[in-house]
């Protein structure tokens, strides 16, 4: 027993303690960790710098595919024709031929997985008909995002003058493609295959190494190049917690993990998330002047949370609905009101708007007759 206690403790001493004030990520020239659903930063260093994102751009162009997909402008089932521009692309590949014809999926996959060059070439052909105009749309999606230090000129990452990001600006995108959970089968995969038309397959492994190595890892994009350096987008959920953290310009890709692992066990190690509303919560009726409904059930647009220490004690909250004034016609989803959140000194913590969670049709003379009627009946 003694042996068993004297052991344990020399391992406990060999486990780093690290506080916010230190340097978590030493190895690289900027970095930045949040917690996605709050957008929350939990450490920063040097995020503001602008610095070539290499690879670690698919993720603007991952997103805007992932935009393509949800407005149903293209399908994961849509063929894509492999241009000669996008054969010929140098750096990572997936080895595509021209001619050679995939689906939306699997190209998907090439990009997400292997970080394939050609494959992203392949998909900003077809969601902007031409690399010129897709490159436009990253930059006008990094307009509408606020990023401030963020311009792209072309969707792959090789190195070319003018195109350059942030830690800062990588992690709101980030933030913003995890939101789509289907892009995260895919770049949580460590290996698979692509199959080719010809009956072959290439072997697709995963250039993010932590998604085999580190619980709750399942994605995000690596990156590198000889101005880059070693960088990396990372995400991982732990105990319904989801961090995203951003290395750049990390000597080896072995130091880059290390920043990375050291900030994210800082994040899960430190804090918590506590969910004071949840979206699907019904917090009330309101009153639709008008409508077929007189009373709907109304709900939060998102989710109420709060990112805190797990050293702090349990805070309590007070809530109160405030509506507009509803007229029919109105469709479900359309905001009615906003809910104000107060903490126990009676601060407004958080505002949020609330919808409707039905649809309410406009009533017509025999809705009010039928009303009216009840309204006679239930008085006499």
């Amino acid at each position: 027993m003694k042996k068993f206690l004297i052991g344990l403790l020399c391992f406990l001493f060999l486990i780093p303690i690290v506080n916010a004030e230190e340097d978590l990520a030493p190895n690289s020239k900027s970095a930045i960790l949040i917690e996605a659903s709050t957008g929350r930063v939990l450490f920063e260093k040097n995020s503001d710098e602008q610095l070539a994102p290499a690879s670690m751009t698919k993720i603007m162009s991952m997103l805007l595919i992932m935009d393509a997909i949800d407005s149903e402008k293209i399908s994961l089932t849509d063929s894509v024709m492999i241009s000669k521009n996008a054969a010929t692309m140098g750096g990572s590949q997936v080895f595509l031929q021209e001619g050679e014809i995939y689906t939306v999926e699997q190209l998907l996959k090439g990009i997400a997985i292997a970080s394939g060059n050609d494959a992203v070439v392949a998909m900003a052909e077809k969601v902007g008909g031409s690399i010129e105009n897709f490159v436009n749309m990253m930059n006008e999606k990094a307009k509408n995002l606020g990023l401030k230090n963020t311009h792209f000129v072309n969707p792959h990452g090789l190195d070319a003058k003018d195109h350059y990001s942030s830690a800062r600006d990588m992690s709101i995108m980030g933030r913003e493609l995890v939101k789509y959970e289907k892009i995260l089968e895919f770049t949580s995969i460590y290996e698979d295959y692509l199959k080719k038309p010809d009956g072959s397959s290439t072997w697709l492994v995963n250039t993010n190494r932590l998604v085999r190595f580190y619980n709750g890892v399942d994605g995000l994009k690596t990156g590198f190049t000889s101005t880059a350096g070693y960088c990396i987008t990372t995400t991982a959920k732990k105990n319904d917690m989801r961090l995203l953290s951003v290395v750049m310009g990390a000597d080896t890709s072995d130091k880059r993990s290390n920043d990375t692992v050291n900030m994210l066990n800082y994040g899960f190690n430190s804090y918590q998330v506590k969910e004071i509303l949840k979206q699907d919560q019904v917090l009330g009726e309101i009153t639709i002047h008008g409508g077929k409904k007189e009373k709907v059930p109304v709900s939060l647009k998102k989710n109420i949370t709060e990112i805190t220490s797990v050293n702090d004690k349990n805070k309590t909250y007070s809530w109160t609905v405030e509506f507009q004034e509803g007229k029919a016609p109105l469709k479900k989803g359309d905001i009615v009101g906003k809910v104000i959140v107060k903490d126990e000194n009676g601060n407004v913590s958080f505002q949020e708007d609330v919808i409707l969670m039905e649809d309410v049709e406009k009533a017509n003379i025999w809705d009010f007759f039928s009303r009216n009627l009840r309204f006679i009946t239930a008085t006499n």
